[in-house]
């Protein structure tokens, strides 16, 4: 039986160069879940300048979406849609407030 260490030396990791910052991988993975490998650097640029609360909504409703052709185009139709309701929300309370 041989230990947990040796066995982790031996194997070769290899690491995955396009990744240098955390939002890369993020966005590296939503591309891998919605199959949208093509518009890769979009969804980059997404997790990098985007709010992740409403790419973390979208993300998981179309994940669980069994019906979808297209995920990337759902995705994308999910955040405008989330983002416009969080605008009316707050013009809402802004009203309010007055």
């Amino acid at each position: 039986m041989k230990k947990i260490s040796e066995i982790m030396k031996s194997k070769k990791f290899s690491r995955d160069y396009r990744c240098s910052h955390e939002f890369q991988a993020y966005g590296n993975r939503l591309a891998e879940e919605l199959g949208d490998r093509k518009h890769r650097s979009l969804y980059i640029k997404m997790a990098k300048t985007e709010d992740r609360n409403i790419l973390e909504q979208a993300r998981i409703s179309v994940v669980n979406s069994k019906k979808a052709k297209t995920k990337g185009r759902l995705f994308m139709w999910k955040v405008k849609q989330i983002k416009n309701e969080l605008r009316e929300k707050s013009e809402k309370d802004v009203e309010e407030k007055k």
